[in-house]
């Protein structure tokens, strides 16, 4: 971090952003004001505060995305995206407003206290957002498949002894099912086509996780990693998306302490 002269916190919401100054020293910080979330407006506040140079700006992480600090650096201002668990807490404070997050925000980024998170650039945040699409997919996927079984259950209709739910044999079980009552048979039509819908969804995702595998930038790492054991395409393209550089760490160690070490999920006879 560089030896700034004022250091500037940001609360960013969708529409306005909430702007506080802590100058270098031992002075209170002090609330600025609150501007519209755009580029132009955030261009003219820094431009008002002076030197680049002397400047040091954070904002959390968050549905704001990058584009703040992608604009900052675009202006040589420095900006650090905070992680927001780990800004420290005051006990038993219980007012929380945009105003005192600015102002706690440039107080914690003079006494430097804030963690910044990695910033992708954008090929790995569009690759991100694929694999964040595919996990969307995968749980409206789950929740689709589910409605449909306990629509079933409770009708007392089970798959036959020995099939497998979504399996060839359970799908083709499921065109014999038919209901006498018209209401009750559009209801399951509709959860069918839910499934469909979803699934359709999940294709579409997957090819192109399968071109990025084969054809972008990452493709070398990616191909590299499917050499592990247990590590298959998309489990290999999700490690670059959220991981991005690897040499950003110094030891295995550190990949540890970010929760990639095998674990157990067990429900009744099913055992991951």
């Amino acid at each position: 971090m560089k030896d700034a002269q004022k250091f500037v916190g940001l609360d960013a919401s969708k529409d306005t952003i909430a702007v506080a100054i802590a100058d270098s020293g031992r002075g209170e910080p002090r609330f600025h004001s609150t501007i519209p979330n755009k580029p132009e407006n955030i261009r003219k506040l820094m431009k008002s505060l002076g030197d680049p140079k002397n400047l040091l700006v954070c904002y959390e992480a968050g549905s704001s995305g990058y584009g703040i600090y992608r604009l900052l650096l675009s202006m040589d201002i420095e900006c650090m995206v905070v992680a927001p668990t780990l800004i420290p807490k005051r006990s038993g404070e219980r007012v929380k407003t945009d105003k005192r997050d600015s102002i706690r925000l440039a107080q914690l980024l003079r006494a430097g206290e804030l963690t910044s998170v990695w910033v992708p650039d954008e090929d790995h945040e569009a690759l991100r957002d694929l694999i964040r699409a595919r996990h969307d997919a995968r749980e409206d996927l789950q929740s689709s498949r589910q409605r449909l079984v306990h629509f079933l259950l409770r009708h007392e209709i089970r798959p036959p002894q020995g099939v497998r739910n979504w399996s060839v044999k359970h799908r083709e079980w499921l065109k014999t099912i038919n209901f006498e009552r018209t209401s009750q048979r559009i209801v399951f039509q509709d959860y069918l086509h839910a499934i469909n819908v979803v699934e359709d969804r999940m294709k579409r995702i997957e090819a192109q996780i399968h071109e990025e595998a084969l054809q972008s930038e990452h493709a070398p790492v990616i191909q590299a990693l499917q050499t592990l054991r247990s590590v298959a395409k998309v489990t290999a393209v999700t490690l670059i998306a959220e991981i991005g550089q690897f040499s950003r760490f110094s030891s295995p160690k550190q990949l540890y302490y970010a929760g990639l070490v095998p674990k157990e999920y067990s429900s009744g006879s099913n055992r991951w």
